[in-house]
């Protein structure tokens, strides 16, 4: 990996209002890190650093810092993290780490493919990435910006695993070399995905929010204050009398002073029925 130029400087602004200030002029807080330094906060041009990102294949950018007014003016790095805003995109912070020429480092590069692959192109199936970053170590200088795989002759049904990708010079794959990295599989059909998707179970720690709309219970109204719930007894208020009623049954309760009206006798006509 070729290591581009970016000047810096160090930076004091640490609390949030400074680091919203220093945005605003155009420039954009970072860190550097090092095994055997201290963390230091710095500045960068935002305009630079977003034309660095532009013109490289990933985010894994190896640079030269030049550090103005500092005790250690070159350092060299690899970009390890940048925080874009989640809406416009810009750039807002960004994490160094500090490395050694001659140490070798481990890192996580993208995996890239070239061709089509022949179960694609004739057998009607579709290419799928199981994974999309790679981890490999090397020398800064022999780093890969990504992976490029070539799957032209990946047949339907057929993987290309870890073990069987080539490394660029100086550079060491790592990881299982049985796990799969690229696959040709048949598309799935609307009745597969419908079945899979009802046999998910819920996840640990998710809840299913289902709401039993009871018995005589209209969908949104709210039990007025004092009501009594279904199978619940109704205690008589004091001077209240309270008609006997069947086992189970709901019995309204009157106003205060106010006689219940009596239950029907035996062949009493009840009210609107004609007598036979």
């Amino acid at each position: 990996m070729k290591s581009a130029p970016l000047n810096a400087a160090s930076r004091s602004q640490t609390r949030h209002g400074e680091v919203k200030k220093l945005r605003a002029t155009g420039r954009i807080p970072a860190v550097i890190y090092g095994r055997q330094t201290k963390p230091e906060n710095l500045e960068l041009n935002a305009r630079e650093m977003a034309d660095l990102i532009l013109h490289s294949a990933s985010e894994n950018i190896l640079v030269d810092l030049a550090l103005k007014d500092n005790a250690r003016p070159k350092r060299l790095a690899l970009v390890q993290e940048v925080q874009h805003h989640p809406l416009s995109g810009k750039v807002l912070h960004v994490d160094f780490h500090e490395v050694a020429e001659d140490e070798k480092v481990i890192l996580s590069v993208p995996v890239e493919t070239v061709g089509e692959a022949v179960g694609v192109k004739t057998g009607g199936g579709v290419l799928e990435h199981v994974l999309f970053k790679i981890r490999v170590r090397a020398l800064p200088k022999d780093l890969p910006e990504q992976v490029v795989v070539d799957v032209s002759h990946l047949e339907l049904g057929k993987s290309i695993h870890l073990g069987e990708i080539k490394a660029p010079a100086g550079v060491e794959i790592l990881g299982d070399k049985k796990i799969s990295v690229i696959s040709v599989a048949m598309p799935k059909t609307e009745e597969e995905e419908a079945a899979e998707a009802a046999a998910e179970p819920l996840a640990a720690g998710d809840v299913e929010m289902l709401k039993e709309k009871k018995e005589g219970e209209e969908e949104g109204a709210v039990p007025a204050k004092g009501a009594a719930k279904p199978g619940e007894k109704v205690a008589a208020k004091p001077g209240e009398k309270v008609a006997p009623g069947k086992p189970g049954e709901k019995v309204a309760a009157g106003k205060p002073g106010e006689k219940a009206p009596a239950a029907p006798a035996p062949g009493d006509k009840k009210p609107g029925e004609k007598k036979k």
